[in-house]
């Protein structure tokens, strides 16, 4: 089983969030769908610009972990490294 860390963000340079799923797809879609509570329903963060899979939910989770603590502009530059056009990658899926 793949794990998935993934960033999702409201726009270009926008607000962005950081998350672990076994499913990237149907997680992003229920982002996408405003299906459940939260950060990325308030703020309209639906865009998948970035993920990295994983073969151990204990290897994705200290991946997330340590993205979530970056600064800002370390987000920014793995995302424009990954996908530098900011194109919203869930339609590759």
């Amino acid at each position: 089983m793949s794990y998935f860390v993934y960033m999702l963000a409201s726009r270009r340079n926008g607000t962005l969030y950081v998350g672990v799923t076994n499913d990237l797809r149907r997680r992003i879609f229920e982002h996408r769908s405003k299906s459940i509570a939260g950060f990325t329903r308030q703020y309209s963060v639906t865009m998948l610009v970035w993920y990295e899979a994983f073969g151990s939910i204990n290897d994705a989770r200290a991946c997330e972990s340590r993205v979530k603590r970056w600064h800002r502009q370390w987000k920014l530059k793995l995302i424009e490294d990954f996908n530098p056009t900011w194109q919203d990658l869930y339609e590759m899926l």
